[in-house]
């Protein structure tokens, strides 16, 4: 279940930040992940077979998806600790940016934190196994793991030709930081 943290509060309530969420244009949504799957994703790692298995017991999933919101592709990220050049990795997307599409996760496993400033404010969404989250193209925010430096997430495209981040000056769209 995610949770929001704000200047002024923290909202834990499922349906609190949902309304909170749906309020900034952001699409939030928790799903179960199916017991089938617990085993293998409770790996730290997982090999290119184990991804499939995994993209494949979810594929009802995708499927919905795709009939809902015309989603043409998805994969699975994996990243831990151990990943090479994973400070690396993260430094593309912890700095404030914006993507020309949507932004798709499905968190299975581990959890992470993305901030965003929408309308002037700074918030955080920390987001756990289960927390489904979409990001509207063009929406200021960023991406780091939280202090368990683990995540499996699946990513949703409709086009990922506009994944690429745009950064943006942060002092530009803050009000009262």
């Amino acid at each position: 279940m995610a949770t929001i943290v704000r200047k002024q509060e923290t909202i834990q309530d499922k349906d609190q930040v949902k309304a909170f969420l749906t309020k900034k244009g952001l699409v939030y949504e928790s799903y179960k992940t199916p017991e089938s799957l617990d085993l293998i994703l409770g790996q730290k790692g997982l090999s290119d077979a184990e991804k499939e298995e995994v993209l494949s017991g979810l594929e009802y999933r995708f499927d919905q998806l795709k009939k809902e919101h015309g989603y043409k592709a998805n994969d699975l990220v994996v990243l831990h600790d151990e990943v090479p050049g994973i400070s690396d990795m993260l430094a593309k997307f912890d700095k404030l940016h914006i993507h020309t599409d949507e932004e798709v996760r499905y968190i299975i496993d581990g959890s992470g934190i993305f901030g965003f400033i929408i309308d002037g404010e700074r918030f955080e969404v920390h987001v756990g196994k289960g927390d489904f989250i979409s990001i509207p193209a063009n929406t200021n925010h960023w991406f780091t793991l939280d202090k368990n430096v683990r995540i499996k997430a699946v990513r949703y495209f409709k086009d990922n030709s506009g994944w690429t981040p745009v950064y943006v000056d942060e002092s530009k769209v803050l009000i009262n930081a």
